[in-house]
């Protein structure tokens, strides 16, 4: 039977636990610098411009590109990105056995009573990622998919020349899925930004990330098509390749001959999980504008016109006496929309927006999503055999949440804990006199294996009842403390390092 095929992200991912690892994508751990690293051959000249062009080579009369200046030129400014979600927010699974079935499934199975009696002893779970990203800004400025650093609660950034640095995740935009990192570096080597405008089919680009954890790993190929629209990417024109990305490439640059990054790996269209020849990337010019407003404002904004679009077709072409399948057909017109107070109709077909033609609909959403809200524009539109011109205020998108920074956490002092008194039912429920419930833990706590929904009833032998007791008696602590917590019929006291 045929596989359905997928289009995925790919975020390398690993499950640690202490000092083991699982890699169910065959991740490895690089021990050095990978082949990006190696100088280049005898016949390229020696790298003096921090962004080198390839040099074509001539082999049996046909020129054949050689990437090796651009990665000497480019290498340091890819970086590779570890994030890390604490148990709380990952939640647990159940150990797997090695056919993949979950251990404690089954009435029947023997261990299944010890396994749920052990797993309520064992600390939860982080899970960890692992992605790539690019310096767009000397000051420790830096471009990577939203998926591989979203919900992250601790972003690790390692450079080429092994310095390790902790990301602060300025903000995420899932619509585009991207976001900008930011970590505390000065002088970084920056990659040189290209026009995606100008990119051809056909043309060689090369790509530079850390499939399955090896870092600065290249791979090269060609541009196979450019504004491809996909299911889940509605506002981005992608870049088709078939340069070789897997697991691990996310995030990572997308570098034409000229050395100029043109877009951001993003995702893979597969019917086994890893690359099959087909891979998208985000055109640099939509990612920088992303990053500007997030850096500016925290969110994006994005235009909208009301309006249900569909593909032209050869036949709908004939019907509305259309010389050839182009455009948008309307099919729909939210009421008192933009589109709609600008007069446009079921049945129109808009042929331009904004000066730019519209060949195919999937055009149209990423041209109206780059307008600024309030901005005026123009549509060419086909009604009646005839092309006519609407002017159209554009309207605000407004989505569930189309653009975030990571809201921070809160204020949980030296623990990384989110407490509330317990309130007179639970402590008549729990039979204790007081405590506080954990609603939210990171950090020291998340390490010490506490979770969402303990009680502390105490904090080194002396009681707490309130939020203001914990604080005191943390404040008096110096490395660690010892609480009492209470966890469904059992109390246990959790050691706690507060370094």
């Amino acid at each position: 039977m045929t596989r359905p095929a997928f289009l995925i992200p790919f975020l390398a991912a690993a499950l640690l636990a202490g000092g083991c690892s699982k890699a169910p994508e065959s991740r490895a751990e690089p021990q050095g610098q990978a082949a990006g690293g190696q100088s280049a051959p005898a016949a390229v000249a020696p790298v003096s411009s921090a962004h080198a062009q390839s040099a074509p080579q001539s082999v049996g009369g046909q020129a054949i590109p050689d990437f090796s200046a651009i990665v000497e030129a480019n290498k340091a400014a890819v970086v590779n990105i570890t994030s890390t979600i604490n148990p709380a927010a990952a939640g647990r699974s159940a150990p797997q056995m090695p056919g993949g079935e979950s251990q404690d499934e089954g009435e029947d199975n023997p261990f299944s009573d010890f396994l749920r009696r052990f797993q309520g002893q064992m600390p939860p779970v982080p899970q960890q990622g692992m992605g790539s990203g690019f310096v767009v800004g000397a000051d420790g400025v830096i471009l990577t998919n939203a998926h591989v650093v979203e919900g992250a609660d601790q972003v690790r950034v390692k450079l080429t020349d092994r310095r390790e640095f902790k990301g602060k995740v300025v903000g995420v935009d899932k619509q585009t899925d991207i976001a900008v990192v930011r970590i505390e570096a000065k002088g970084l080597q920056t990659v040189k930004l290209g026009d995606p405008a100008k990119i051809r089919v056909g043309e060689w680009v090369l790509a530079i990330g850390s499939p399955f954890g090896f870092e600065n790993t290249v791979t090269a190929g060609i541009v196979s098509a450019t504004s491809r629209s996909l299911p889940e990417g509605t506002y981005v024109p992608f870049i088709q390749t078939d340069a070789a990305v897997n697991p691990g490439n996310s995030g990572g640059p997308l570098f034409n001959l000229r050395g100029e990054v043109i877009g951001v790996n993003s995702a893979i269209y597969s019917r086994t999980g890893g690359y099959m020849g087909l891979a998208f990337a985000i055109p640099i010019d939509v990612a920088r504008s992303v990053e500007e407003q997030l850096i500016k404002t925290g969110k994006v904004e994005r235009g909208r016109v009301g309006v249900g679009i569909q593909e032209v077709s050869a036949s709908l072409a004939r019907s509305f006496g259309l010389d050839r399948p182009r455009g948008a057909l309307v099919s729909t017109v939210e009421p008192g929309g933009p589109a709609d107070k600008a007069g446009l109709k079921p049945g129109d077909v808009i042929l331009s927006f904004n000066g730019k033609p519209v060949e195919r609909s999937s055009e149209l959403p990423p041209q109206v999503a780059a307008m600024k809200p309030g901005a005026k524009s123009e549509m060419e539109v086909w009604r009646g055999g005839k092309k006519q011109t609407l002017g159209v205020v554009i309207g605000e998108l407004q989505n569930e949440q189309v653009a975030s920074a990571k809201q921070a956490p809160r204020d949980n002092g030296k623990l990384g804990l989110a407490v509330r008194p317990l309130n007179g039912e639970e402590r008549k429920e729990l039979g204790v006199a007081a405590g506080l419930i954990v609603e939210d833990v990171s950090g020291p706590a998340a390490r010490a294996g506490i979770r969402p929904g303990d009680v502390i009833t105490s904090v080194n032998g002396a009681p707490v009842k309130n939020v203001e007791d914990l604080q005191k008696l943390v404040a008096k602590a110096k490395d660690s403390i010892a609480l009492l917590v209470r966890r469904g019929d059992q109390s246990i006291f959790v050691p706690l390092d507060l370094g």
